[in-house]
């Protein structure tokens, strides 16, 4: 599902189905989420019990789909809170019943060593049944939360587990990222969240998604009934902005953003912005594209040149070099608008030289540059898991930290401007080769009499195994080719490589070959087709 959602979201503790694995490494919980119908793998670290933080969560969330959520714990709680109620009313006259026959105990204690032992091994019997008693009302409320009994003792020791928490362990993905740029070492509960939390919060498998790090789910190929992804944490070399506040939630900047273009990749981040509270002003070439986000709350600048005036800073996301260019120099457009101290960053996938261009004349009119390329496609821009690539003024960079955050689950920097655009087009030249050797892997087992579904079920098993190749066989599989990432932006990026590998001399025969392919799939008018719609190029 779309779990890509940053805002610290309630949750509950369920068992997972039986025909789901669990996933290897650390530990997990299986949580269903209230107001969606979303299920998840959480880490541990990324849990925090929902009552202690309940307020501070619904001033930082603001949006109804959160509101929708809180509102159905509350309507759990309430239905929960009867049964408790009975429950404890059961459970309190028994426990005065103990506690009077210990008292009768203690009175007859001076009578006679026989009798003080044997009323001191009625009280050992009480006192072990007192914690079966205790235990059953764990069990039995583990029905809905088999793992609360783990999670009480998780704050008071890190050290060897209880004798049952083998069966309650959840591990998580090896190779695994809702998530932020920061990670979690040593984790500990909140000093406000140790023992007494239990008793004060009989609902403490009830919990918040923590912002440290967005979810680690791990991906199931067998579970189609559940809206289960998976993410890869990022890697401890990122240098990244940091804006989590308390508890890990984003602050958004108070600064006035502007955001041009709005296709696959720009819808996405601008509504991913927009939830996390930022202030937006869109502009797209297509004004009507804009509608939608002008009901979600964001502006409507009529111009680039206008957007930049207003706005302290400016994004854009827009298809190829030349419309970076015309973007910024065309009439009415971004360097119209730049003054000093206006921050313009620039989102598209172009060459070294045209970023390089386009830095210049907006450094020139004392404005500030940022190039940021974004490596993902429409679904993770949607879900906010976007791996930013950032290049050029570092205080700029710094300076959208909680826009970066709001939009994606990494960002890297990576020095002076140039560096972004090239590593981007590295990263999708191996994309799109990778994307045309699935396919002809595919075509190939066609022909020769294979099943196609046996050889996707075949890599997913393999060291090959992953989301990117089990999406796009299996758009290829449903004949389903809505775009994700267009053909043709994949063809312009093999392009942009091969021509970055001939500034330098070097080869790039795989790309060069690839290329071709996507090429024979243009001319087979599958331009505006996803990029696995390359399989059309090899069918005879």
């Amino acid at each position: 599902g779309k779990l890509g959602r940053y805002p610290p979201w309630p949750g509950k503790i369920v068992n997972p189905p039986k025909d789901l694995k669990k996933p290897r490494g650390k530990k997990c919980f299986f949580v269903k989420f209230f107001g969606t119908e979303d299920h998840a793998w959480i880490k541990v670290e990324q849990l925090k019990p929902y009552h202690p933080h309940k307020e501070e969560m619904i001033k930082i969330n603001k949006g109804k789909r959160f509101q929708q959520a809180v509102d159905a714990v509350e309507e759990f709680l309430r239905k929960t809170k009867g049964k408790d109620q009975a429950s404890s009313h059961n459970s309190s006259e028994e426990k005065n019943r103990r506690n009077s026959s210990e008292e009768r105990g203690k009175q007859s204690a001076g009578e006679e060593k026989r009798k003080a032992s044997l009323s001191e091994g009625k009280l050992k019997k009480g006192t072990g049944e007192g914690k079966k008693r205790v235990s059953s009302v764990s069990s039995e409320r583990g029905s809905k939360s088999p793992l609360k009994r783990a999670q009480d003792q998780s704050p008071r020791k890190r050290g060897r587990p209880p004798k049952d928490e083998k069966d309650l362990t959840i591990p998580e993905s090896s190779t695994v990222k809702r998530v932020m740029t920061g990670t979690v070492a040593g984790f500990k509960w909140p000093p406000s969240v140790s023992e007494p939390v239990k008793d004060s919060d009989p609902y403490f498998h009830l919990i918040l998604l923590s912002q440290t790090e967005k979810p680690a789910v791990c991906y199931q190929a067998i579970t189609k009934k559940l809206k289960v992804c998976e993410e890869e944490t990022g890697s401890t070399s990122i240098q990244a902005a940091d804006s989590t506040a308390v508890n890990g939630s984003i602050t958004p900047t108070d600064k006035k953003i502007g955001f041009l273009g709005l296709g696959l990749m720009g819808s996405g981040i601008v509504s991913n912005l927009l939830k996390m509270g930022h202030t937006v002003t869109v502009w797209n070439r297509t004004a009507e594209k804009c509608d939608l986000f002008i009901q979600e709350g964001a502006r409507l600048g009529r111009t680039p040149a206008e957007v930049v005036s207003t706005c302290d800073i400016t994004f854009a996301c827009v298809s190829d070099p030349k419309a970076a260019k015309d973007l910024v120099l065309g009439p009415s457009g971004v360097l119209q608008g730049i003054r000093p101290g206006k921050c313009y960053v620039d989102m598209s996938t172009v060459d070294a030289d045209t970023v390089t261009e386009l830095a210049q004349v907006i450094v020139s009119r004392g404005g500030r540059f940022l190039e940021a390329p974004v490596s993902g496609n429409q679904q993770l821009s949607n879900d906010g898991m976007l791996v930013i690539l950032a290049a050029g003024d570092r205080g700029l960079y710094e300076d959208c930290s909680s826009c970066f955050q709001a939009m994606g689950k990494t960002s890297f920097f990576l020095g002076e401007v140039g560096n972004a655009a090239k590593m981007m087009l590295i990263v999708n030249m191996v994309q799109g080769s990778f994307m045309a050797t699935i396919a002809e892997g595919l075509t190939l087992a066609q022909v020769t009499g294979q099943s196609q579904q046996t050889l996707l079920d075949i890599l997913n098993q393999g060291q090959l195994a992953s989301i990117f190749l089990d999406q796009k066989c299996q758009n290829i599989l449903q004949g389903n080719f809505k775009p994700d990432f267009y053909l043709k932006y994949i063809q312009k990026d093999l392009r942009l490589a091969i021509a970055l590998g001939d500034s330098v001399n070097h080869p790039t025969p795989m790309a060069a070959a690839a290329n071709e392919v996507y090429k024979r799939a243009k001319a087979l008018d599958q331009s505006d087709n996803d990029m696995s719609a390359v399989y059309r190029a090899y069918i005879h």
